[in-house]
């Protein structure tokens, strides 16, 4: 398995409303790196839900229902998409702040590309995360 941290504005699409949609099609992402994410998912990978804006945190945890897939929502372009179903909310949100301010998280992606929309995590971070959520 894989890990990932997919971000979304909570006023475009917020974690309750992928709870009560119970999946989504995560489309709408116009950059190549983040497309090449979207790309290397596999079904059963998890992601962590991350809240940009204002809030900037990790608050639950969702999985890949379906691979990589034309985006429907792109008029041209290689444009792909995937569709991601809730997992769990977290207890307690993770912050930017709180993942910038761990050295064991220093070199995961959010930390230095809070940015870009769809990342890769390591194993541990995920793990880190969802611990320091509890």
């Amino acid at each position: 398995m894989n890990y990932w941290l997919v971000k979304s504005e909570p006023g475009t699409y917020s974690w309750d409303n992928l709870e009560k949609d119970g999946k989504t099609c995560w489309d709408g992402v116009r950059n190549f790196k983040a497309r090449n994410n979207l790309k290397a998912m596999k079904s059963g990978d998890h992601a962590l839900f991350y809240h940009s804006g204002e809030q900037k945190a990790v608050v639950g945890v969702c999985k890949v229902i379906k691979e990589g897939y034309p985006d429907p929502s792109a008029k041209e372009g290689p444009w792909i998409a995937v569709d991601l179903s809730p997992v769990k909310k977290l207890k307690n949100p993770v912050t930017l702040a709180e993942v910038k301010a761990d050295s064991q998280l220093t070199n995961m992606i959010l930390a230095r590309q809070p940015r870009l929309s769809v990342q890769p995590v390591t194993k541990e971070e995920y793990n880190l995360i969802v611990t320091k959520s509890k």
